[in-house]
């Protein structure tokens, strides 16, 4: 079963191998994505990202599902010394660099809450996967038709943070400037919750971003600096030619 639909600015397609798949089955993982989107999306002035930043709502009034996504927020803004912030001075609140992952995470855990055993859930090139092996390409970041490596995940998550897409979309919190001291930086981890966060974040930070991502646990990693020196951890899986 495979199927595709744009959501969250980006496109979100789902490879499901069970021999007794159905499109129905996918049908509560892409309504959750549809709600994060109405209620999380600081573009939608309804949403409740966007009333909680006017202050038309108190922290005791905040869902559970936006509360555990501004203290996984605060979670690393705190460990990388404000790299990774949502609420850069002279922007509203942007909590988007955590939403993604954590979402299409949470609709990976739908459909295997459901019975799915292998699939593949991609979204804009953030992939949460189980029942693998599953190969995972990471592009060149100067180079659309390139790959700089394969990767292999069998359960887990792979998300990357470039420039090669946006431009220098992301802030350095820091100091509000947009980092660029990496090219690329891909990190491989048991959640997409974890990966697209850490990704991110550590892009924000630049250069050192990529022996802090390293050090997290449960993390690998595969980067491109500036300089387009390559750097990837012992433990990354390279799938076989």
């Amino acid at each position: 079963m495979r199927r595709v639909e744009h959501i969250m600015g980006f496109p979100i397609s789902l490879v499901v191998e069970d021999e007794d798949a159905t499109a129905a089955a996918a049908e509560p993982a892409f309504d959750w994505l549809r709600a994060v989107d109405a209620r999380f999306s600081p573009f939608r002035a309804d949403s409740e990202v966007s009333r909680l930043d006017r202050g038309e709502l108190a922290p005791h009034e905040l869902s559970a599902e936006l509360t555990e996504v501004l203290d996984l927020c605060e979670e690393y803004r705190v460990a990388t010394g404000g790299a990774f912030d949502v609420r850069l001075p002279g922007r509203g609140l942007d909590p988007c660099a955590m939403v993604k992952g954590w979402a299409v995470q949470r609709a990976a855990e739908l459909l295997t809450d459901r019975g799915a055993k292998k699939l593949c859930l991609n979204a804009g090139g953030d992939v949460a996967a189980t029942g693998g092996p599953w190969r995972v390409g990471v592009r060149h970041p100067e180079r659309a038709d390139r790959l700089c490596t394969v990767l292999e995940i069998t359960d887990g998550a792979v998300a990357t943070s470039a420039r090669y897409e946006r431009g220098d979309h992301i802030l350095d919190g820091r100091t509000g400037r947009p980092a660029t001291g990496l090219l690329s930086l891909t990190v491989v981890a048991p959640s997409l919750t974890e990966a697209d966060a850490t990704a991110t974040a550590a892009f924000a930070m630049g250069a050192e971003g990529v022996a802090w991502a390293a050090g997290r646990a449960g993390c690998e990693v595969f980067a491109v600096d500036a300089e387009q020196r390559v750097f990837r951890t012992a433990g990354l899986r390279v799938a076989a030619a």
